[in-house]
């Protein structure tokens, strides 16, 4: 997988400063008042800090800004740049502050002078979240430099900082686990590849089985297997164990895994149609923090269960118009077979329930374009049949800085499931897509497991950078579903 930013934190040496190499960075709160060590590079620079911090445009400037100056005197570092941080920053300043260094971040070793900054581990990983790069295909050209892979920060207790960032890498580890996963392309990364890469996770002490056709097929999971009869890459589901808690029923997340989306026989438009690789980043967020759980050895009980499939047009596709009986026993008719990802969580939501009864269930899916419509790209869609799991999540995801949304569910909606031969269809019109969608999802949990769907259509995969991330894949949930297991499942 790619490797996060190598973060080492280390004695803060001030006498040292003036022979630093490559790029230094430091900081001013919004008074502009420099700490220490940022004090000392002034004096060094007879007083350039003083002069920038002095300026309109740091004054004019958000938290979490860089501004640079180059080729400084009385360095030996190339630039310096003074980041713009108040004295006592939320988690979301510190971490825009690491983005904002991501930014400055090149080819030349970089030190970061924190001292005694506040939330200096929060910086660290909005620095690393932010320098991502999935790189795998690209040819290296012989003039491009290689891009600097990690920094030093010098604080004034490395053992603390390190303590305190030890189970923020945890989540930046699962985080550029899910953003590889979304990555990479489905003629690399089919059912099969994805479940040899979870099978990994054995390494970390989790428990992992597959599930293989016949086996799914014995279990009665029917709709799934329906998304992938028309794929020569073989359905799957992969049901992963972290066993931290005792006999404390496990949490479960279940995540979506369509590793390619052509729409099957209500074949999508060629125009961008290959972006239809990320259709398992629900999978790939479960993954994620599975991954995440284990490096920190999390005292919580966690399973989670993917559903492999790929959604192809051959003659043995299912057709608009055939109905399947799912693992629950329910018959639905597929009115469109390119709403396909119900199909595939209503049977595995039904197998966790069956298999492990858990104390609570969360599923993940990029599920409707109309969740787009409803909240663009910058919030993923929140529903619920629990008030108290809801309101959780979205205070974990609002401490994360994840947007997050809370959408309706009410049985009026279930009118417009309704099917002309089935017990009921798999889609509900235009009106209210994304909640249709849930509602059908909400069929196939059982009364009395507290149950919230996520739909993440709109935020696993963006088409421009965005604070924490470039373009492309974000991890969006690997940290706000960490924190919910950490703040409300643990021990």
């Amino acid at each position: 997988m790619t490797a996060p930013l190598q973060t080492a934190f280390v004695a803060a040496e001030p006498e040292k400063i003036a022979r630093i190499p490559g790029r230094l960075v430091v900081f001013a709160d919004e008074a502009g008042t420099l700490d220490p060590l940022a004090r000392r590079v002034d004096r060094l620079t007879r007083g350039a800090l003083g002069r920038l911090r002095a300026g309109a445009d740091f004054a004019r400037a958000k938290a979490g800004s860089g501004h640079v100056l180059a080729w400084p005197g009385g360095l030996a570092a190339e630039a310096v740049q003074v980041v713009k941080l108040p004295k006592r920053p939320t988690p979301a300043e510190a971490r825009l502050a690491g983005a904002a260094i991501a930014g400055f971040n090149a080819g030349a070793p970089l030190t970061v002078l924190a001292g005694g900054q506040a939330r200096v581990a929060e910086v660290a990983q909005g620095l690393a979240l932010r320098a991502y790069a999935f790189e795998t295909y690209r040819t290296p050209g012989k003039d491009t430099p290689a891009p600097n892979r990690s920094v030093a920060f010098q604080v004034r207790d490395p053992e603390a900082a390190a303590a305190a960032f030890a189970p923020l890498a945890a989540q930046l580890d699962g985080v550029c686990f899910t953003r590889d996963l979304v990555s990479e392309p489905a003629n690399v990364l089919g059912t099969v590849e994805f479940a040899r890469r979870l099978l990994a996770l054995k390494e970390l002490g989790i428990e992992v089985e597959v599930l293989d056709e016949p086996e799914l097929e014995s279990l009665g999971m029917r709709t799934l297997l329906a998304v992938g009869q028309g794929s020569e890459s073989p359905s799957k589901v992969v049901v992963m164990q972290w066993r931290g808690g005792g006999d404390a029923a496990p949490v479960a997340l279940v995540g979506k895994g369509v590793v390619f989306d052509t729409g099957g026989i209500s074949i999508k438009p060629g125009a961008g149609m290959e972006e239809m690789t990320m259709d398992m980043g629900g999978a790939a967020v479960v993954a994620g923090v599975m991954r995440t759980l284990a490096l920190r050895k999390a005292p919580a009980n966690v399973v989670g269960l993917v559903g492999l499939v790929e959604n192809m047009p051959d003659g043995k596709a299912q057709r608009p118009g055939d109905v399947v009986r799912s693992m629950k026993g329910d018959t639905v008719e597929v009115i469109n077979t390119d709403a396909e990802g119900r199909l595939v969580l209503a049977d595995v939501l039904w197998y966790a329930q069956e298999r492990f009864k858990p104390r609570a269930m969360v599923d993940l899916a990029t599920l409707t374009g109309a969740i787009i419509i409803a909240l663009g790209h910058e919030m993923a869609g929140v529903f619920a049949n629990d008030d108290k799991l809801a309101d959780a999540f979205l205070a974990a995801a609002k401490a994360e800085g994840e947007g997050a949304w809370r959408m309706p569910l009410a049985p009026a909606f279930d009118e417009l499931l309704k099917s002309r031969i089935a017990d009921m269809a798999n889609v509900g019109g235009r009106p209210a897509g994304s909640v249709t969608a849930a509602q059908f999802l909400q069929r196939f949990v059982k009364e009395g497991t507290p149950w919230m769907h996520l739909d993440i259509a709109g935020v696993a995969y963006l088409s421009k950078d965005s604070d924490l991330a470039p373009k492309g894949a974000t991890g969006w949930g690997v940290r706000a579903l960490d924190r919910l297991i950490r703040d409300g499942y643990q021990g």
